[in-house]
């Protein structure tokens, strides 16, 4: 049995999971039999094929030859824990066996795990747990820039266990040996994606200047890995009906500059999925996505779209009430934009980001995105370090790349222990634990921290990663503090260091919760997908008691646009989507307009910020 594997990947809100479960249908329709499989933590398989799924292989209703599963990071990190200690308990002591169980709790192991898990599906390794022998397996993976950091495991993965088997057998997933196995599975996964008879790869995309540039240095970054097949599918493309309407006729022609710059920069195969008048949801909708992508169907709005019914204006927020909730209150006002990708949330927090500086505020701008785009936005590059952005006092910009991160971290945490005297076997011990790649996302972290710990700014606005890496960042801490005791110092003796990492810890996870300080915003547009994603993340964070202080609803039409059936069809569909995130969200509201053209740049910013809040004080 020999299954072709499908990659649909690509910058988060392009569609790539509508895209891929359109895919699915296709291929199980032809009587192919066919499993569709998401990595991304911010799973929605579900909610698109609008039946229930989870981690487990499940066959979908309403359509044969289908079946699907969603990988939850959490129960793929038991499951992984499980299969490496089996084998241990048999020949080792308890005692040891709860150290090396210490030792595989920490947050690195969920990466490791999940793309385990993943692996499983190339390799077939657990050909017993799959009901049938599929023909096609259609993987919906997450936002480009995890994609990549997961595609790049194998190789990383196959190095540190190979180091470890030299060295002290240690790793931070566990010991070397007991997961001996992983490393001829991951070796072999790699070679899988290589093989361009089996493997392809389809790069979801919408006509605009990010998307465009997060696509190319995806290709360049699989290139790097010897992975070479791709094909492209240009989704949310303005249809003709649609440009009767000036709004979207200035998008359109926005787009078809770009379509020409993909054809003449993207010399790949490539299919275009018009932009529809209502939501892909379910087997028939999806059906009908499949004919559109293979030209076996023509738009036909009137027949084809999912027109709702009207619901009643909807009362959004005055911007003067949502001032207690952005401007500091005589202490710094941290800012938290989320939500799944594509949703927005960096143009909304580089907005807030220059309207509170145009206020007078002392205000740092960060992502923790690895597929950053602050520097595409603002019109100038963003470095590694805080820097001003030339033309706006009071504005510092700065990203945080987890591999130069990475590096500046083991460093530090190296020498400390030689600067304390530890012996050079125990800081190889280590320098071995660190040089893995889970250390990158703990070294982001800790960035992260020293930026919302710094006492230098008036307001702090972070651009977060989409919503599922967002909620595993900020669990982090609680996770953590208990790993600088077995992981970083697993061979030394506890430093006062430990200590004063886990309150800096504590300190801002204090300052998330507190609602004087933070504002934690879930952006999403209104599109029943991303609403349900960030109410899951906002019931995620309310466990960890970190309020929801505001919703941001993004690319909304304007009532004036309304004027032609297409435009009029999805305002109503956003006019239901409204009411619904006022029902689910116990929050102010801040509407942002769908706008003609993209947000870039210092001066597009500012005017979309006095839209968002109001004329800034200070001109």
């Amino acid at each position: 049995m020999t299954p072709q594997f499908i990659f649909l990947s690509g910058k988060g809100g392009v569609g790539k999971t509508s895209m891929a479960c359109a895919t699915a249908v296709r291929h199980a329709d032809a009587g192919q039999r066919t499993l569709i499989i998401t990595t991304d933590p911010a799973a929605n398989l579900a909610d698109v094929f609008e039946q229930p799924i989870g981690h487990h292989i499940t066959p979908l209703e309403g359509i044969a030859n289908l079946w699907a599963m969603e990988i939850d990071p959490d129960q793929a990190t038991d499951e992984y824990k499980e299969r490496a200690l089996a084998p241990i308990r048999a020949v080792f002591p308890p005692q040891m066996v709860a150290v090396i169980d210490e030792q595989m709790s920490g947050p690195c192991t969920a990466e490791v795990a999940a793309f385990d898990r993943f692996t499983d599906f190339l390799v077939l390794d657990n050909e017993a747990d799959q009901p049938v022998s599929f023909d096609v397996i259609v993987f919906d993976t997450a936002p480009t820039g995890h994609t990549i950091r997961l595609l790049e495991l194998p190789a990383e993965w196959a190095d540190t266990i190979s180091t470890a088997e030299q060295g002290s057998g240690q790793t931070c997933i566990g010991p070397a040996a007991a997961i001996q196995s992983a490393k001829q599975k991951y070796e072999r996964a790699l070679a899988l994606l290589r093989d361009e008879s089996r493997t392809h790869f389809t790069f979801v995309l919408h006509p605009e200047a990010i998307a465009i540039a997060e696509t190319q240095r995806a290709i360049a970054e699989l290139g790097k890995l010897e992975i070479h097949t791709h094909e492209l599918i240009i989704n949310g493309v303005i249809p003709p009906e649609a440009t009767a309407n000036p709004l979207f006729a200035a998008r359109a022609e926005m787009q078809a500059g770009y379509l020409v710059q993909i054809e003449r920069e993207m010399p790949y195969p490539a299919r275009q999925m018009f932009l529809l008048d209502g939501e892909i949801n379910g087997i028939d909708r999806l059906r009908l996505v499949a004919g559109l992508l293979n030209g076996e169907e023509a738009v036909d709005f009137k027949a084809n779209g999912r027109t709702p019914i009207s619901q009643p204006p909807i009362q959004l927020t005055d911007p003067a009430e949502l001032m207690p909730r952005i401007t500091p209150n005589g202490r710094r006002r941290t800012l938290f934009f989320a939500g799944k990708g594509g949703v927005g949330k960096t143009v909304a927090s580089c907005a807030t980001a220059v309207w509170l500086a145009r206020q007078g505020y002392k205000t740092l701008l960060l992502t923790t995105d690895p597929a950053a785009h602050l520097g595409s936005v603002l019109g100038e590059p963003v470095g590694d370090d805080p820097a001003p952005l030339a033309g706006l006092p009071h504005l510092w910009a700065v990203k945080i790349d987890p591999k130069a991160t990475a590096a500046v971290y083991k460093k530090r945490i190296l020498d400390d222990a030689r600067q304390r005297g530890r012996p050079e076997t125990a800081v190889k011990v280590m320098a071995e634990e660190l040089d893995s790649p889970c250390t990158e996302e703990i070294a982001a972290f800790d960035r992260f921290i020293e930026f919302a710990s710094a006492g230098d700014w008036e307001a702090v606005v972070f651009d977060t990663a989409p919503t599922g890496h967002t909620l595993r960042m900020l669990e982090l801490p609680l996770e953590w503090s208990k790993q600088l005791d077995v992981k970083v110092f697993a061979s030394v003796d506890t430093a006062a260091a430990d200590d004063v990492a886990k309150q800096r810890f504590g300190d801002v996870i204090d300052m998330m919760r507190d609602p004087k300080r933070s504002t934690f915003a879930f952006v999403m547009y209104p599109e029943s997908t991303p609403i349900i994603e960030a109410y899951r993340a906002s019931q995620e964070l309310a466990a960890l008691d970190i309020p929801t202080g505001l919703a941001v609803a993004n690319f909304i039409i304007p009532a004036e646009q309304a004027n032609t059936p297409f435009t009029q069809a999805r305002r109503a569909m956003q006019a239901r989507y409204l009411a619904d995130i006022q029902q689910r969200f116990d929050t102010p509201i801040l509407a942002i307009p769908l706008l003609p053209y993209e947000v870039q740049g210092l001066d597009m910013l500012t005017e979309l910020g006095q839209q968002m809040y109001g004329e800034p004080v200070f001109a």
